[in-house]
């Protein structure tokens, strides 16, 4: 088994308010583009494109692949980060799955933080991206699903978004899945 180190670096426009962070990318051969959330199967940018734009389609550049320029377009304009709590993992299985990543190199939030001075809040996108993101913030409660919790960190008040997952594995409806990460906007004043 080899270490695999991540593909991309932090997506961190300037004004970032909202941290949005996965657990690691799907293997290569499953991107559509060369950006976060990039395989065709996962539903993070139409659930995104039904909150802000009205159509779950907005961020397809064709059927099979995601437009990089709008969504780096979409994330720049809002002020949303991206990027995800393992920086290195052993793929224990050669597929997407988060339940066979073992996590090697976690985030380091202190580094990713000082990047962004005006973050107030932290989504993570998944069960496995959550685990990883508290192996760094000990004490810190996990908020439920839809959710969130409070906590300082290097002297910030920040909030903890525990979202569902966008992976079509985590069985919720896309309508349903919109309407929690909907609430969340709609709570940080960023649905506009």
């Amino acid at each position: 088994m080899t270490t695999e180190t991540h593909p991309l670096g932090f997506f961190l426009p300037e004004g970032t308010r909202l941290l949005m962070l996965g657990s690691f990318p799907p293997p290569k051969r499953r991107w559509s583009m060369n950006f976060y959330y990039p395989n065709i199967q996962n539903d993070m940018w139409r659930i995104l494109g039904s909150i802000f734009y009205g159509d779950k389609d907005y961020f397809l550049l064709d059927k099979r692949a995601f437009s990089e320029e709008k969504a780096k377009a979409f994330c720049r304009e809002k002020g949303i980060g991206i990027g995800d709590t393992a920086q290195e993992v052993i793929r224990l299985r050669e597929n997407a799955s988060d339940k066979f990543l073992e996590v090697v190199k976690p985030i380091e939030l202190d580094k990713v933080l000082m990047e962004i001075p005006n973050c107030k809040a932290i989504v993570v996108t998944g069960q496995k991206a959550m685990d990883t993101l508290l192996s760094v913030l000990p004490g810190v409660e996990e908020p439920p699903v839809g959710g969130f919790t409070e906590f300082l960190y290097l002297g910030r008040s920040l909030r903890l978004y525990r979202m569902p997952s966008s992976s079509r594995a985590y069985p919720k409806p896309l309508a349903e899945k919109a309407a929690v990460y909907r609430a969340m906007f709609e709570a940080l004043g960023m649905s506009r």
